[in-house]
């Protein structure tokens, strides 16, 4: 069973490797984006084999990805990964850097945090980013996550550098409570 999260215009579902395979090239722009390379630590181009590969080997390892799409355009993909008792990791990306800066990429967070609070029932979810990365610190500090230094948070930072958070499920069900009935989810 694959899910599918709906907010208006904007669609994230969670991809079947056929659906990698079929979306390959344009996310293999989108990582080799030389901004978007900087901010996720890639030193050197991600071939479309390469994501392939990359998203069979997290799907074994219990990752959920998502493919985001604005109507039927491809726009980045996220995930929950390192999926521990009830807690996670969130990475994203939003491929064009014209789309950037606009809230496409807090709305589509917003979307698979909603999705992972609820329907994969976990109590925190992390991120981990570059010190430099004031994009998408913003994004999660109006998700409403916030500095966690603690072992857990820590366990997983990708450099001993990188700044991690986190966001407690009561607090992110609070604080979007009048948004989350907009969000509509199901399996696919």
């Amino acid at each position: 069973m694959k899910h599918y999260i709906e907010w208006g215009e904007l669609r994230a579902i969670e991809a079947t490797l056929d659906e990698v395979r079929a979306h390959a090239h344009a996310l293999s722009l989108g990582y080799n984006e030389p901004r978007n390379a900087e901010l996720m630590g890639h030193t050197s181009d991600i071939t479309p084999d390469e994501v392939i590969q990359t998203y069979t080997e997290g799907i074994e390892k219990g990752v959920r990805p998502f493919l985001l799409f604005e109507g039927t355009a491809l726009c980045g993909d996220a995930d929950l990964r390192g999926l521990r008792d009830d807690s996670a990791e969130f990475a994203f990306m939003i491929a064009a850097p014209s789309a950037q800066g606009k809230g496409l990429g807090t709305r589509f967070a917003l979307m698979i945090h909603a999705w992972g609070f609820t329907a994969l029932r976990v109590n925190t979810i992390y991120a981990s980013i570059v010190p430099h990365n004031t994009a998408s610190r913003r994004v999660f500090e109006k998700l409403g996550y916030v500095v966690d230094s603690s072992p857990e948070a820590r366990a997983y930072a990708d450099e001993p550098d990188d700044v991690t958070l986190a966001l407690a499920r009561e607090g992110f069900l609070r604080r979007h409570a009048e948004t989350l009935p907009q969000i509509g989810m199901g399996i696919r």
